[in-house]
C-alpha cells in the first residue's frame, strides 16, 4: 500500500523546513515571505496533501467538529434539519458528524460515546428516547456544550434551548378548523409523545376546551406513514368527526392513503391538516394545509448556537424560540 503524503513530504517538496509548512498551512506564516508561502501552497496542491487530522487536533486543541444525532435520517423533516446544519457548519469553519439512530436508543448511546471519543467539540442531539439528566452529565462532565431538541427547556435548567412554537401551532390548527365549521374534530399522534409532540397536543386542547360545542378525540399511532395509514381505520370509526389534525406531515401522508384505502376523499369527507411543512406538502393530491416551521432555519440556528457556546463557553444562556405559520391548501374546507 501506497504511504500517505505527510507534512515532511511538502516541505521537501518547496524546499523549507516542516516548520515553516506547518505555520503557512495553519495560517500563522505572516512572517515568511509572499514566494515562500506561494510556494508552500503550490507543493501542496500539486500533492494532493491534505494535513492528519489528529496532528491538527494536537496543535489546536479543538477538533472544529459537531457531533449530531438524528433518529431518522430518510424523514424529509430531518434532510431540512440536516442541509441547515451543513450549511451553517461550513460557514463558521466546522464540520458536522452524523449519525442516524434508527430510533434505537443503544445505537444512539453507542453512537454519542463514539462522538466523545472522536473529540467532538459540541453536538446537536434530536432524540426522545435518551435520558436527559444521562446526556447533561455525561457531556457536562466531558466540557462538551450541546443542544438537545425536542425535549423540555426546563429539563435541564443551565443548558441553551431552542424551540419552535408548536403549542402556538396545535392553537392555531384548532382555531382554523373550528372557524372552518368543523365541531367534531380528531388528531392522531403517538401515545408516548416527545415534549414538543405533546406541546401541539396541549395547544390544540387548549382552544377546544373553549368552545362547548366542539368536541376531539385522539387516536393513537406510530409517528410515521404507515401509523397514519393504520390510523385512518379508527379514525372513520369515529362517528361525526370531520377535521384531522395529523401530529406530523409523515402520519398525515399515511392518512391520506388510509383514507383512500376505505374510499373516502379529502377535503369532501374529512379535512386534514399536518405540522412541518415539508417539501413533498406542495406535491401530494390535495396539497396539504400545514403548519410550517422553519426547518433549514431551526437547523442552522442550532449550529450557530453550539459553536457560541464552544466559543464561548462562559456566556449567559441562550434561549430561542422559533415562530410557526398556518399553511393553507387545498386539504381542507369549510362545513
Amino acid at each position: 500500500m501506497a504511504n500517505k503524503i505527510t507534512i515532511r513530504d511538502v516541505a521537501q517538496e518547496a524546499g523549507v523546513s516542516v516548520t515553516t509548512v506547518s505555520q503557512i498551512l495553519n495560517n500563522k506564516g505572516d512572517r515568511f515571505s509572499s514566494l515562500t508561502q506561494q510556494k508552500v501552497r503550490a507543493a501542496r496542491k500539486r500533492l494532493n496533501y491534505i494535513p492528519d487530522f489528529n496532528a491538527q487536533y494536537l496543535i489546536r486543541k479543538s477538533s472544529r467538529t459537531i457531533g449530531v444525532l438524528i433518529p431518522d435520517i430518510s424523514n424529509p423533516f430531518f434532510s431540512q434539519f440536516i442541509t441547515g446544519i451543513q450549511n451553517k457548519a461550513m460557514e463558521m469553519g466546522y464540520v458536522p458528524l452524523i449519525f442516524g439512530f434508527n430510533n434505537n436508543s443503544q445505537r444512539a448511546s453507542k453512537y454519542l460515546e463514539e462522538l466523545i471519543k472522536r473529540a467532538a467539540d459540541g453536538m446537536i442531539i434530536a432524540s426522545d428516547i435518551l435520558d436527559t439528566t444521562d446526556i447533561d452529565k455525561i457531556l457536562k462532565d466531558n466540557h462538551i456544550p450541546y443542544i438537545l431538541l425536542d425535549r423540555s427547556s426546563t429539563s435541564v435548567s443551565d443548558s441553551d434551548h431552542l424551540m419552535v412554537d408548536d403549542y402556538n401551532g396545535g392553537q392555531q390548527v384548532a382555531q382554523f378548523l373550528i372557524e372552518q365549521g368543523h365541531q367534531h374534530l380528531a388528531v392522531v399522534m403517538p401515545e408516548s409523545a416527545s415534549v414538543n409532540i405533546q406541546r401541539r397536543w396541549e395547544g390544540f386542547y387548549q382552544v377546544v376546551e373553549a368552545h362547548q360545542n366542539v368536541s376531539v378525540d385522539r387516536v393513537f399511532a406510530p409517528l410515521s406513514k404507515v401509523g397514519g395509514r393504520q390510523a385512518a381505520q379508527a379514525v372513520i370509526k369515529l362517528p361525526n368527526v370531520t377535521g384531522l389534525f395529523a401530529i406530523n406531515d409523515e402520519v398525515a401522508m399515511g392518512i391520506y392513503r388510509g383514507l383512500e384505502d376505505h374510499g373516502k376523499q379529502i377535503p369532501v369527507d374529512y379535512s386534514v391538516i399536518g405540522f412541518d411543512d415539508i417539501d413533498i406538502d406542495q406535491y401530494m393530491k390535495p396539497t396539504l394545509t400545514t403548519v410550517h416551521q422553519p426547518i433549514l432555519r431551526l437547523g442552522e440556528q442550532a449550529t450557530e448556537m453550539v459553536i457560541s457556546r464552544i466559543e464561548s463557553p462562559s456566556k449567559p444562556v441562550q434561549s430561542n424560540k422559533l415562530p410557526v405559520e398556518l399553511i393553507i391548501r387545498e386539504s381542507t374546507n369549510k362545513r
